[in-house]
């Protein structure tokens, strides 16, 4: 490669000697902040940060593909800058980063690859995973990515570009919903997968965010009373090699290399760039129905996996800031994350990194929060997960990052990494707790009433302790990884042959029950039973106390046909099958009735914990009460009764101590749930006296429809069919 400088520091081209430089556009100082590429209305500021680079350069792509390299030369606190007074949005773009190549030393420095903007908004292109993205020989074996040679093999062509944008846009009156986490209900989907084969929308909009956003979506997602979705990944991500060749595809996203940018391929409009407008055009519309966007986020790991993996940014930039290595070995990196590689949080520039694009989503894309996969590794200081983390301290204090909503995935695949209960007052979490005991619960394990009501009242047990509230448990039984609601019904154990992996990925321990035949059955009983015990999961998740998420497609019994594992189908097995809508219209039914009944009643979405107390001096009655199916108040022995499977809950409307938002006493109806997990049928004798004189039956997970409304005398002895939950609501 050979350099040529104007004399008045206008242009430098960086060519092959075979190359002809393109012509040179004027170059100005510029500015370190902010990173990235930052179109101002006038030109361009661009910005890297790298502290171990002797040299970088920035190169401009042309619609031809050839490249014209300027040297950055203005370097402030390791951030290389320069401002291009001619260059618009639509202008492709990389980085050359010239220095150290020492893996032993956790240095990859490698000027033959064009670097992507670890800030970049828009990517344009794709990786042709051949020879030129990796920064060894590939046909020497694993060891030559640990040797001290480059194959010096330009990448130029064989990778992605950033792109310019635009990032002006008319927002009009777009304002956050801000739902409240006691009045919210999650609803976890996937970009392309929501709609793929949905009849109603255009074919040129299927898969697409401009797709999700269609009205027969919005009207969909608010029959359900759904009040934010939560998009798996959409930052823009990488397909696996591997993946590829098999003929699959990283479907989910959990993938990501531009924290930034909008993954273009869930773009209508294929224009580079164009992503980012009608992401936005997208969340605008959700707000306008009135439901909040929650992002999938990927902070824990990137793209470049471990040091097998290809050199498409942040490893080429600066390897030792943005990862974490192994400290005996740096050539290796450390993976908290079963992908290959650990974002290195205790660096501030990689913390700044995580921090900027957060910021960026919420001020510039108007998204409502966040969900952080694996967020135990972000918080791991040495080895061990810490709450004092630069990571927590800096959400914290973060006048932007800690108003939205924050929801961790306590854990990751390393030592100590289970931390369910164990993140700061700010965060939320997923409750996997939840999603165990309310599985085992409803295919009758023993040794599980406790712990089910600690989970239906908001698990006090975990949250309480940091002041926390309901609100924080995410309660769910059923989300992308694993068993959808009907296969965890139809299926005892993951069939993932078509993952290519012998049917050894995915989770093998599934806490699911076939109901006595293993997938499809033409055996009414069995079918029958199935969907009663769907009806018991959705009904128990909705009516629980904290905050419930549905996965897409569970309300209308979406299949996966066994497979718990489908990162990889990007195809009918893992899409939406909207004929269900009309085939399983009675679960469909029963969904909206569940979320309408939660929404109607405020004792089912509590702002506090129960405290087991009257609401007044002289009432009888307290908050909640539990009971034998015979009617009795629970003692210490009925709780220590492993192999109990019946129980039933007072909820007292007229006991809410929180006030609403106007700080007026909440008044409600009062509620009896009985939970009958026995496989035969159970009498259960309602109380009376303080509690109620009669009682009308709201709900029965036995029945496939709505009935006529029952009213039940008090102290009845009211027969509840095996494996079914009956919700009755005080008459008088």
């Amino acid at each position: 490669m050979g350099i040529t400088r104007d004399p008045e520091r206008k242009v430098t081209a960086v060519t092959d000697s075979a190359e002809k430089p393109s012509v040179s556009p004027t170059v100005w100082p510029g500015s370190s902040a902010p990173l990235g590429a930052g179109y101002d209305g006038g030109g361009t500021n661009f910005a890297l940060f790298s502290e171990i680079a002797e040299g970088v350069e920035l190169c401009l792509i042309d619609e031809n593909g050839e490249q014209a390299c300027i040297p950055l030369e203005e370097v402030d606190g390791y951030v290389w800058h320069a401002y291009l007074p001619t260059v618009s949005p639509g202008q492709h773009y990389g980085f050359r980063v010239h220095g150290p190549f020492r893996p032993a030393d956790g240095h990859r420095c490698d000027s033959s690859k064009l670097l992507l903007d670890p800030y970049g908004r828009a990517f344009a292109g794709d990786f042709d995973f051949g020879q030129p993205l990796f920064s060894y020989d590939m046909t020497a074996g694993g060891d030559a990515a640990r040797a001290e040679t480059l194959p010096r093999v330009d990448s130029l062509g064989h990778t992605m570009t950033s792109v310019v944008i635009n990032p002006y846009f008319d927002w009009a009156s777009d304002r956050p919903p801000k739902t409240p986490y006691h009045e919210t209900i999650i609803y976890e989907t996937h970009v392309k997968g929501m709609t793929q084969t949905h009849p109603d929308i255009p074919e040129e909009l299927r898969g697409t965010y401009a797709g999700l956003a269609h009205p027969v979506v919005i009207d969909h997602l608010k029959a359900l009373n759904v009040t934010a979705v939560e998009l798996m990944p959409v930052h823009q991500f990488m397909h696996d090699d591997r993946l590829l060749q098999l003929g699959l595809r990283n479907y989910w996203g959990y993938n990501t290399f531009g924290f930034f940018a909008p993954h273009s391929r869930y773009a209508a409009n294929r224009t580079p760039g164009a992503a980012v407008a009608e992401f936005k055009t997208m969340v605008r519309t959700f707000h306008e129905a009135g439901i909040e966007v929650i992002l999938d986020v990927v902070y824990n790991h990137t793209a470049e996996g471990n040091h097998l993996g290809p050199t498409i940014n942040f490893r080429g930039i600066d390897n030792a800031a943005y990862y974490r290595l192994v400290d005996e070995d740096r050539s290796l990196y450390m993976d908290y994350t079963g992908t290959g590689n650990s974002l290195n949080a205790r660096n501030p520039h990689a913390l700044q990194l995580i921090m900027d694009s957060l910021r960026y989503w919420v001020t510039e894309m108007h998204v409502d929060g966040f969900r952080f996969d694996l967020a135990s590794t972000l918080a791991r200081e040495f080895y061990d997960v810490d709450r004092l983390s630069a990571f927590f301290d800096l959400i914290q204090q973060d006048p932007v990052v800690s108003q939205v909503k924050l929801i961790a995935e306590p854990w990751d695949v390393g030592e100590g990494g289970y931390q369910v209960g164990n993140f700061p007052g700010l965060w939320t979490e997923w409750n996997g707790k939840y999603r165990d005991t309310v599985r085992d619960f409803w295919r009758g394990e023993p040794e599980t009433l406790g712990e089910f009501a600690s989970r239906l009242t908001g698990s006090s047990d975990l949250y309480e302790a940091t002041g926390r509230r309901p609100g924080a448990s995410i309660n769910f039984v059923v989300a992308h990884d694993g068993f959808t609601l009907h296969d965890l019904v139809s299926y005892n154990e993951k069939h993932n042959e078509a993952n290519g992996d012998d049917n050894t990925d995915g989770e093998s321990h599934n806490r699911s029950w076939n109901c006595g035949v293993e997938g499809p059955t033409d055996d009414p009983d069995i079918l029958a039973l199935r969907a009663r015990q769907m009806r018991n999961i959705m009904a128990t998740l909705l009516l629980s106390q904290g905050t419930p998420m549905i996965a897409h497609g569970d309300e209308m019994g979406r299949t996966q046909h066994g497979n718990n594992n489908a990162y990889c189908q990007d195809s009918e097995l893992a899409w939406m099958d909207w004929s269900l809508a009309q085939t399983n219209a009675d679960l469909l039914d029963f969904t909206r009735r569940v979320t309408q009944l939660r929404k109607d009643h405020p004792v089912f979405r509590r702002r506090r914990f129960f405290e087991g107390l009257p609401v007044r001096h002289g009432d009888e009655v307290g908050d909640i009460a539990w009971f034998t199916p015979a009617g009795q108040e629970m003692n210490q022995d009925d709780w220590d009764s492993g192999f109990d499977k019946c129980i039933m809950v007072f909820l007292n409307g007229e006991a809410i101590r929180e006030p609403d938002v106007r700080g007026q006493r909440i008044v409600d109806d009062s509620f009896l749930l009985c939970f009958n997990a026995h496989q035969e049928e159970v009498e259960f004798a309602v109380p009376g006296g303080d509690y109620a004189q009669e009682w009308s039956v709201e709900l029965d997970t036995a029945e496939t429809a709505a009935t006529e409304e029952r009213v039940v005398p008090a102290t009845t002895a009211l027969p509840v069919a095996g494996r079914s939950l009956l919700v009755l609501r005080k008459v008088r």
